[in-house]
């Protein structure tokens, strides 16, 4: 094998990407942008905000009394001659009345409108967790594409090399075609994955777009930030984390609003058994009689209430449906407690698996491919080692380096699974 193939193979084997990783602060700033960006034009965001608007202006409507009635009416008014000054019960009248509800009932109708409007509030924070979620993890998920298209592209030269340094021992008879078409069918594989690679770039990046409400086919610059950054050390027990999910997550605090909100309808289901009122005065004007002597005119004033009459199908009805509704809350929230403690015991499980993989390549596999693949490599110089074994080991070292961004990939995305699990950020 010539020596300048020889140099250049252990240039990409000792300047490739060193796999133990270190934090790098401007792509956690461009991260913290994008998911600022999201925030404040997701449009399943804003479309939460204006659902808040729209239950805040609930609560002072509930609290209001019913608009009063102006009503106007003639009385006595007799039929012969339609004389206002005829008879002297005849009169001209205007009464004005108000709906007054049984004491207590308004601020019921207020404290459940309050409660709605939490529920609501909850909503968003989920869906804003959500949405951080998805960008965090699509965005990860981008810069590892991008990374792995750099790998492969380093490690495509590195096979150009191998082809040459093959065709070179061909040409002066001292190796085989098959060698050749290995190398070149290595290669077109190469080739190949590049394709996809770039396929799924794309894909990812019209996800983001999205979620960033850009158009799907904006440019996105990978200045923004390469896979550089090493594991977070995280050290939350599953009980710690179900009290901070039990505390924080946004669609469990939602369920508690919800049960007590339906606490509150049963209480004014009960107060439904106590009558309303309707109060009102009413003031008659009468004409002079027909001899020009004045008449004194009419002042009135009334109260009815309202009678449970038909309570047994109406009113006790309504409690027990009030009643179910708590008892469905309640259900819902305790299976949607259990999720949550499944969700967050699963991705601990596969934060632990993780760590071991990211161990065993780190310490173990990595370095031994890359001692293999040296020995290969000095062997293959002196006929020792046949090209098969060189190129197989080479792909085994880049297929270790790939796998160990994707693990470092997979591990943050999954704390940032933990965080929309429960409801804080910790990162």
């Amino acid at each position: 094998m010539s020596k300048i193939p020889l140099v250049l193979f252990f240039f990409f084997l000792f300047a490739g990407p060193d796999p133990v990783l270190a934090d790098d602060p401007p792509h956690a700033a461009a991260l913290d942008k994008l998911v600022d960006e999201a925030v404040g034009n997701n449009p399943g965001l804003k479309m939460l905000e204006e659902k808040i608007k729209a239950y805040g202006e609930r609560v002072p409507q509930t609290e209001a009394l019913d608009n009063p009635r102006l009503g106007f009416a003639v009385l006595n008014l007799p039929v012969d001659t339609f004389r206002f000054d005829q008879e002297p019960m005849t009169q001209k009248q205007i009464s004005l009345w108000q709906k007054l509800p049984f004491p207590g009932k308004l601020e019921l109708k207020g404290d459940i409108a309050r409660k709605e409007l939490e529920v609501v509030r909850e909503e968003y924070d989920e869906r804003k967790n959500t949405v951080i979620m998805q960008v965090e993890v699509a965005y990860r998920e981008l810069l590892f594409v991008h990374k792995s298209i750099m790998i492969t592209e380093e490690n495509r030269d590195l096979l150009r090399t191998f082809v040459k340094a093959a065709e070179t021992k061909y040409a002066v008879g001292m190796g085989i075609q098959q060698d050749v078409l290995k190398a070149q069918v290595e290669l077109s594989k190469i080739n190949e994955l590049l394709i996809s690679l770039e396929q799924r770039r794309q894909s990812i990046t019209a996800r983001l777009n999205t979620l960033l409400n850009r158009s799907a086919d904006a440019a996105f610059s990978p200045d923004e930030g390469i896979p550089s950054e090493e594991k977070t050390a995280f050290a939350y027990s599953f009980e710690e984390l179900q009290t901070i999910a039990l505390e924080n997550r946004p669609s469990l605090l939602g369920l508690q609003r919800l049960v007590e909100r339906n606490r509150l309808a049963e209480r004014f289901a009960e107060k439904s058994f106590y009558p309303d009122f309707d109060v009102g005065i009413s003031y008659g004007q009468r004409d002079k009689d027909v001899t020009g002597t004045d008449r004194p005119d009419f002042i009135s004033g009334f109260i009815t209430v309202s009678i449970p009459l038909w309570y047994k199908a109406k009113e006790s009805r309504k409690v027990a449906e009030e009643r179910a509704n708590i008892r469905n809350a309640t259900e819902q929230y305790n299976a949607a407690k259990n999720d949550v403690f499944f969700q967050i015991k699963n991705i601990l499980t596969e934060l632990e698996r993780i760590n071991r993989e990211l161990e065993l390549l780190k310490t173990g596999l990595i370095p031994q491919s890359r001692t293999s693949l040296e020995s290969a490599m000095a062997g293959y110089q002196v006929n020792k080692v046949d090209f098969i074994t060189l190129v197989n080991n080479q792909l085994t070292v880049y297929n270790y380096e790939i796998e160990y961004y994707r693990l470092i990939t997979n591990y943050r995305n999954k704390l940032s699974e933990l965080e929309a699990a429960v409801g804080r950020r910790f990162l």
